[in-house]
Parts: C-alpha cells; sequence; structure tokens
C-alpha cells in the first residue's frame, strides 16, 4: 500500500488545472453509442479514466491514449462487463444504458466508488425501465435489455442525481420519441456531456437546468471533443494554497463553475482575482469561521466539503458544514481528529472549533476527496504526515506531487 508523506509547506505560485475527471468518464461512457471514430481531448491521465478505458476496450472497440487524447475506434461488440472492472469505480455503471441500446441487451456487476454513503442505482434503473428497458438483477449484476419505448416518456428523478442524468441522458439519445428528465442535475459536466452528444448528431436541450430534452436520432456519427477543466481540483487547490497562507494562480479553470466556493472563501478572508480563465488565491490573511451548506450545483459542492473543512479547522472561531448529499460523507473527520482538529459530528452537521495549529500523523484516506484533504491537512501541520491509500488521491488527480512541488510544497509519493 502506498502513501504520500508530506510536510509543511507555504503554497506559491502557478497551477494548471487537468481536464475534468467527472466529465471524461460519462462522456467516455457515451462514445459506445457509435461504431465512428471519436477523438477526446484534454483527458486526464488517471486511475478512473484507464479503468473506463478498459472498460470501452472490453466492449470490443479500440482505444489509443496518449498526451490526454483519447482516440477511439471500431465496433461495439460485447455487452458484458467483467465485475473486475466495474466494482472500482461508480461511473462504470454508466455503460450499462449505452451498450443495451446499441446491443440490445448488456449485463454490467452493480459498481464500487468511494465509501462516501450509501449511493444506491436505483434512479438509473427506475430510468431505464421507463425508457424501454427490462431489468434482472441477479448475482450482483444488472441485465438491461431493450424491449420497447414509448414516444414520449417522462423521468422525474426523486434528487437530482448527476449519475443517474448523464447515464439517462445518454441512453435516451439513441431512442425513438421524446425523453424529458425533470429534476436533473445542472453541473457543468452535464452540460459538457451534451455538448459532446449534440457534437455527434444528438438533439438534447436543457442540461444546467433542472429539465433536460432527448429528442431520440437513429444513429450518431463520430466527434471531436475537448473536455472542460476539472473544477473540483482547480477548488482543491485553491483551497490548499489559502489553507497554507500561500499566494497563487490557479489556471485554465473556468471560474464560473465554482461560484459557491469563491463566496465561501471571501467570507472566510482569503482574497481572491477572478478573470476569464484563472483565479488569483491570496491567503495570506486571518481565516474566519463560516456556515456552509453543501448542496447540489450550483450549491457548494460535496466534492469540496472534506477540503474545505481542513481550512476550517485553523480558522478563527467556530463553523459548521451541513452535508445535504451524501449524510454520512464524513470519514475523514477522526482522521483530522487524530491530528489535532476540534471537529464533532450531530445529525448530518459537523461543528469546527477552529485550533491554532494541527500536528503530522500517520493517517488513512477514506475515499479520493478525504485523501485530497488530508495531503492539505499535512501542508498547513507541524511535523509530517503520511497519508495511506495512496490508490485513492490516484483515482482522480493528475500528476498531483508534480503539481504540490511546483507550488514549493513537500510532498513525496511512496510505496
Amino acid at each position: 500500500m502506498g502513501f504520500f508523506r508530506v510536510k509543511k509547506s507555504i503554497l506559491n505560485g502557478n497551477v494548471r488545472i487537468s481536464g475534468a475527471k467527472n466529465a471524461a468518464l460519462p462522456i467516455l461512457a457515451a462514445s459506445l453509442l457509435t461504431n465512428d471514430e471519436v477523438i477526446i481531448k484534454n483527458v486526464p491521465d488517471l486511475l478512473d479514466v484507464q479503468t473506463m478505458l478498459c472498460i470501452i476496450r472490453e466492449s470490443g472497440r479500440n482505444v489509443e491514449f496518449k498526451d490526454g487524447v483519447v482516440k477511439i475506434n471500431s465496433n461495439v461488440s460485447n455487452g458484458t462487463i467483467s465485475y473486475e472492472l466495474v466494482r472500482k469505480m461508480r461511473a462504470s455503471f454508466n455503460v450499462l444504458g449505452p451498450l443495451a441500446a446499441i446491443l440490445g441487451e448488456a449485463k454490467v456487476a452493480l459498481p464500487g466508488g468511494c465509501a462516501i454513503g450509501v449511493r444506491p442505482v436505483d434512479f438509473h434503473i427506475e430510468g431505464l425501465k421507463k425508457l424501454g428497458f427490462e431489468i434482472e438483477i441477479e448475482h450482483g449484476e444488472v441485465r438491461a435489455k431493450f424491449n420497447k419505448k414509448e414516444n414520449e416518456v417522462v423521468i422525474s428523478l426523486p434528487f437530482p442525481s448527476v449519475g443517474a442524468t448523464e447515464h439517462l441522458m445518454t441512453t435516451a439519445a439513441i431512442l425513438n420519441g421524446t425523453t424529458i428528465i425533470e429534476n436533473a442535475a445542472m453541473e457543468p459536466e452535464i452540460e459538457d456531456l451534451q455538448n459532446f452528444l449534440n457534437g455527434m448528431g444528438a438533439k438534447i436541450s436543457g442540461a444546467g437546468s433542472k429539465t433536460i430534452i432527448v429528442e431520440g436520432v437513429n444513429s450518431l456519427n463520430g466527434n471531436i471533443h475537448e473536455v472542460i477543466p476539472d473544477r473540483i481540483e482547480a477548488g482543491t487547490y485553491a483551497i490548499a494554497i489559502a489553507a497554507t497562507g500561500g499566494k497563487g494562480y490557479i489556471e485554465k479553470v473556468n471560474p464560473s463553475h465554482l461560484d459557491a466556493l469563491w463566496q465561501v472563501l471571501k467570507d472566510t478572508g482569503t482574497k481572491l482575482e477572478i478573470f476569464e480563465d484563472k483565479v488569483f488565491v491570496d491567503g495570506t490573511g486571518e481565516k474566519r469561521s463560516t456556515k456552509i451548506n453543501i448542496l447540489p450545483y450550483p450549491g457548494f459542492p460535496t466534492d469540496l466539503q472534506p477540503q474545505i473543512m481542513v481550512y476550517l479547522s485553523v480558522a478563527k472561531g467556530t463553523s459548521t458544514i451541513s452535508e445535504n448529499v451524501f449524510k454520512n460523507r464524513f470519514l475523514h473527520v477522526d482522521e483530522l481528529v487524530r491530528m489535532g482538529a476540534d471537529i464533532y459530528l450531530t445529525n448530518g452537521t459537523a461543528i469546527i472549533n477552529g485550533v491554532e495549529k494541527l500536528s503530522g500523523a500517520k493517517v488513512e484516506g477514506t475515499d479520493l476527496r478525504a485523501s485530497a484533504a488530508l495531503i492539505i491537512a499535512g501542508l498547513i501541520a507541524e511535523g509530517i504526515t503520511e497519508v495511506y491509500n495512496d490508490y485513492h488521491v490516484l483515482r482522480g488527480y493528475e500528476n498531483i506531487v508534480e503539481k504540490i512541488r511546483g507550488l514549493n510544497g513537500e510532498i513525496e509519493h511512496l510505496g
């Protein structure tokens, strides 16, 4: 088991943001809807991306990945995806609908991913049923067989699930008639997926709003598409610079995707200058406490909740973070307390009493964003911090060691 060894540092300089993992994965899944060549640029080299590329290869398509560019061609021929691949990440489940739509039938294991609370695929399955698929679940696998879709289908999601919105929107793109998805998630990654699919000849509108309308077409063509910048990576580095009391530019980012974060940082004493495609972060001032509600986009993102908790752990006063997306996403709290943070939980809310300093310790990353948060904690803690379960970070942060070192941070990847 590998780990990151981190020492106290003040981050200064510039960091360039990679393509968005959470946009690249559903776009790669959607590439299964055509047998034509698809070229996707600005794809980050991450474990999750490599897993998705293996899934696409297993479907029969040929895949090349070099210097951030993925080229996919040849025909989809296999609709059964192995458990060993699907168990690694939740986004892998999004290939079920496209494969079944193309081949008539597909089988995918129930997915794995981060341990951040119960995330059932019920919304996916109920939506696929409305789209005309017969669903069977047996021995931990989901089999989807296409039967017949009604000319107009309305799917109202009980919660604005990002994964379900992407899965159903993608699958409906090549099914007859009109599909309306209500209470859809509004994340920028869904807009990017819509742009990719429309570039292939799909007829989709409304992504970025609560209602998405899909007019089905018979087939899709090839496409060349560039993935948007990763707003969660950008937010992570912005928080890291601010938490360490440094200054720096977050480059190649769409600032409008992170309005909720910028407001929190401003409210708590961090100075910002926001430009068209970069943000200057000045964390040299005193940090103040605040109250944060974690909400679906455009609210404060759950994927930045652990990182902002580290920042607030050394802010003056008492802060609260109420998690309204994944109620159990607090496994990092125990590890932060081991480092000297004063945090306790009550009814889905973290109460954070700011302390003067954190102390380095051996800690365990329990999921992707919690692991990134513990690295930030190591950068502000006295002494040495070792963050174990390195694979979580490698799933979602491209070249994290090089990027932190580029900001004058002291970090090693060992193991």
